[in-house]
C-alpha cells in the first residue's frame, strides 16, 4: 500500500477541482460504525484501520483524528507517510476546522484564493455537516463543497457495494412480526407530528424487517434503506439479495420493493406533509434532496421533522424471546469459552487460582485445593495471540446456532494489551509467555442472540504493579454490577461507579465503560450507554448493556473485564420503579491477580456469588476435566 502515492494522485484530482482540502470520514451512507469494504475510504487513503477516525488532507499536509482506544495502534500504522495523528479529547488537539483554518492560510499561493473543502455528502450526517460548515466560516470563511467524491477517481479497483443474500429471521427469536413493529414505529411518528420516515440505519432496517444479512463483516445487516409512511412502506435495495422466499415474505408483510439506487426519487415523489429524518442517522445527500423538494421540480414540498429516529429505543428494549435467546447464546458461548480458558491453561498458562490466600503486598501462600491438576504443565508448543484466537473462534463455530464472530477479537499480550482495540496480524503476532497478562476481548454471532467478553488472564507470575491495576478494575466491574437506581436513569450518572477506585490513584481510561449489544445484530447498540460525556439516553428494563472498564499502561500491559448485563426490575417504592443488572455472561473472572485486601466485603460477595451462578450454570454442559478446572476456577474468595 503506497499511501504517499495515493496522496499525491488526490492532490492532482484537488488541483483540478481547486480544493484546498479533502475530508474522509469513516462512514458510509448508513453511518454504520463498521462498514463494507467499498466506503472504507479513509483506511484506503491513510493506511489507519480503526473503526473511528477521520482522515484530513490538503495540498500540503494530511492529519488523522482518532479517540484513545485507537493511539497506539494509528501511531504505529501512520508511520512512514505525511499522516500527523491528532488524538481527540487530549488537551492542545486542535478540531478539523482550527488545523483547516491553519493550514489553508499557511499553503495559499499569492494567486490562489483557494478555500474549499470537499466532503462526500453521501458518507456523512446531516448533524456532522452542519456543524462542520458553521466550524469552517469561523476559518476565514472557508466553505464546504458536499457533491464531490473524489475516491471515484482515484481508486482504481474500488470493491463494489455488497450483493450478499438476505434471509428471513425466524419468528421463534424475533418474537414480534414485522407488521406490528412498523404499527408501533408509526404509532411512535405520530406522538412526533410525523407522517412517516425514511429508516437509514442498518441494524435498524434489519430489525424492523426481520431479516439479516451479510453485506458487512461481523454484522448482519444487508445495505438498503427503509422509507415508511402513513399508507405505505418500501425497501430499496439491490433486488438480486432477494431470493424467492424472502420476495414473497416482502409481498406477504406488505412492503414494496424498488432499487437502492432509487432512493432519491423515492423522497421526490414522497407525497406525504412532512417526513422524520434523524439527523444523526440519514446522510446530507439525502436531507438535501427532500430540503429541496418542490424549490427545483414540480414535487410538492415536505416539511422536514429533525428528531430521532423511533426505531433506536424500540429496538434496544427486548421482548421476552430475544431475552430468552441472549440467555441461550451466553451459555454456548460460556462453554467456549470455558474450554479455551481449559485448554489455555493445559497448555502450561496460568498462575494459582486465589481464595483469599493472597495478601495485599503480593506475597502469596498456596491455595488449598482437594483437586489434582487436571492438566499437565509443560507449555508445548508455544501459543501466539493468534493461534489464541483461532482456537477460541473454533470453539465457538463448535456451539449449535454460531453464525461467526460479532467482531475481531481482541488478543493483546502484555504490551499489546495497552493498545485498547489492538488486532494482531501475522506483522505484529508474538507467542504468549507463562507470565503477565492476556487481554482476550471477543464475541460471537448467534441465531438466537450476540455476545461480547473481556477476560484478562493471568498466564503466569505477575508484577505488583499488574495486580493493583487489575484488582481496581475488577472493583469498578463490581460496581457497576452492584449498582440500583431510579428507572430513566441516564449511564453516565452511573458510568462514576467504575472509575471512583482507580480515580483515587490517578487512573482513568478515555473509552466508555458500555454500550448496548444488539439481537443477532451489531455487538454495538444506542443510543444508551455508559459514558463520562452526557448522553441522555434512559436506561430502562429489558435494555442489554456491557460493563466494561479498564486501564492500560503504554509499553506495559492493559487489564479490561466485561460482561453483557441485562436491565431488569429491582423493586418499586414511593420514589418510583428501580432497576438493576443481572449478569448474562457466564465465564469465571481470573482470581490469580486480585488483591484480596483492596475488595470491599459486598465486591467478594458479588464475585462468590457470580463465580457459583456461572458454576452451577455451566458444569452440567463440561466434562470431567473441564468440570473439575470450571470448580476451582470458581471456588469461593475468602473474606
Amino acid at each position: 500500500m503506497n499511501i504517499n502515492q495515493r496522496l499525491a494522485d488526490l492532490r492532482e484530482v484537488m488541483r483540478r477541482e481547486h480544493l484546498a482540502a479533502c475530508i474522509f470520514p469513516s462512514t458510509d451512507p448508513h453511518q454504520s460504525e463498521y462498514v463494507a469494504d467499498h466506503w472504507k475510504g479513509r483506511e484506503w487513503i491513510s493506511g489507519f484501520n480503526g473503526s473511528a477516525g477521520t482522515a484530513v488532507v490538503t495540498l500540503t499536509s494530511a492529519a488523522l483524528w482518532t479517540d484513545s482506544r485507537y493511539f497506539l495502534a494509528a501511531e504505529e500504522q501512520l508511520k512512514g507517510t505525511e499522516y500527523q495523528l491528532m488524538k481527540l479529547k487530549i488537551e492542545g488537539t486542535p478540531t478539523i476546522a482550527e488545523w483547516l483554518g491553519k493550514e489553508i492560510m499557511q499553503s495559499r499561493h499569492p494567486y490562489e484564493d483557494w478555500s474549499e473543502v470537499a466532503i462526500d455528502g453521501r458518507c456523512s450526517s446531516v448533524n456532522e455537516v452542519k456543524e462542520l460548515i458553521a466550524d469552517l466560516r469561523k476559518q476565514n470563511g472557508i466553505t464546504l463543497r458536499t457533491n464531490f467524491d473524489p475516491l471515484k477517481l482515484i481508486w482504481k479497483d474500488r470493491p463494489v457495494i455488497p450483493e450478499n443474500p438476505v434471509e428471513i429471521y425466524p419468528m421463534e427469536y424475533a418474537g414480534e412480526s414485522s407488521r406490528d413493529k412498523i404499527g408501533r414505529i408509526r404509532q411512535a411518528l405520530r406522538e412526533k407530528h410525523a407522517d412517516g420516515m425514511l429508516v437509514a440505519a442498518l441494524d435498524d432496517i434489519a430489525w424492523t424487517l426481520n431479516l439479516r444479512g451479510s453485506d458487512v463483516h461481523c454484522n448482519p445487516v444487508f445495505v438498503s434503506y427503509l422509507l415508511i409512511s402513513s399508507k405505505s412502506v418500501t425497501l430499496y435495495i439491490n433486488k438480486v439479495k432477494l431470493s424467492p422466499e424472502v420476495s414473497a415474505y416482502l409481498k406477504d408483510e406488505g412492503i414494496k420493493v424498488e432499487d437502492y439506487e432509487q432512493v432519491e426519487n423515492g423522497l421526490k415523489k414522497y407525497f406525504e406533509y412532512n417526513i422524520l429524518l434523524d439527523p444523526d442517522e440519514v446522510n446530507y445527500r439525502l436531507y438535501e434532496v427532500v430540503r429541496n423538494k418542490g424549490r427545483r421540480d414540480n414535487h410538492p414540498q415536505t416539511e422536514i421533522v429533525e428528531e430521532e429516529s423511533p426505531v433506536k429505543r424500540m429496538k434496544t428494549v427486548k421482548n421476552e424471546r430475544e431475552i430468552a435467546g441472549f440467555r441461550s447464546a451466553m451459555l454456548k458461548d460460556g462453554i467456549a469459552m470455558v474450554k479455551f480458558l481449559c485448554w489455555l491453561s493445559s497448555r502450561g498458562y496460568g498462575g494459582t487460582k486465589v481464595r483469599g490466600n493472597e495478601n495485599s503486598s503480593g506475597v502469596e501462600t498456596p491455595a488449598e485445593s482437594n483437586l489434582a491438576p487436571p492438566y499437565p504443565r509443560t507449555p508445548v508448543p508455544p501459543i501466539s495471540e493468534l493461534s489464541a484466537s483461532d482456537k477460541l473462534e473454533s470453539l465457538r463455530a463448535e456451539q449449535p446456532l454460531f453464525r461467526g464472530i460479532s467482531f475481531d477479537t481482541i488478543a493483546g499480550y502484555g504490551a499489546h494489551g495497552a493498545i485498547v482495540h489492538y488486532e494482531a496480524t501475522p506483522e505484529t503476532d508474538i507467542p504468549l509467555e507463562p507470565s503477565g497478562l492476556l487481554l482476550l476481548d471477543s464475541g460471537a454471532q448467534y441465531l438466537d442472540g450476540t455476545t461480547d467478553i473481556t477476560r484478562t488472564i493471568a498466564l503466569g507470575p505477575l508484577t505488583e504493579e499488574m495486580k493493583k491495576v487489575y484488582t481496581l478494575v475488577l472493583k469498578g466491574h463490581i460496581q457497576i454490577e452492584l449498582c440500583k437506581f431510579p428507572s430513566g436513569t441516564s449511564g453516565t450518572q452511573i458510568d462514576i461507579l467504575a472509575r471512583q477506585a482507580m480515580w483515587r490513584e490517578g487512573l482513568n481510561y478515555l473509552h466508555g465503560t458500555g454500550h448496548g449489544v444488539g439481537t443477532y445484530l451489531n455487538v454495538h447498540e444506542g443510543p444508551h450507554q455508559f459514558r463520562m460525556e452526557w448522553k441522555p439516553a434512559p436506561l430502562v428494563a429489558g435494555m442489554t448493556i456491557t460493563d466494561e472498564p479498564g486501564i492500560y499502561l503504554a509499553g506495559k500491559f492493559g487489564a479490561r473485564i466485561e460482561n453483557t448485563l441485562l436491565i431488569v426490575p429491582y423493586k418499586e417504592t414511593e420514589f418510583g420503579k428501580f432497576l438493576q443488572f443481572e449478569s448474562l455472561t457466564l465465564c469465571p473472572i481470573d482470581k490469580t491477580p486480585i488483591l484480596v485486601d483492596m475488595l470491599l466485603p459486598e465486591e467478594i460477595g458479588w464475585l462468590n456469588d457470580y463465580h457459583k451462578m456461572v458454576f452451577d450454570t455451566l458444569s452440567p454442559h463440561l466434562s470431567d476435566d473441564e468440570k473439575a478446572w470450571l470448580q476451582e476456577a470458581c471456588a469461593p474468595v475468602c473474606f
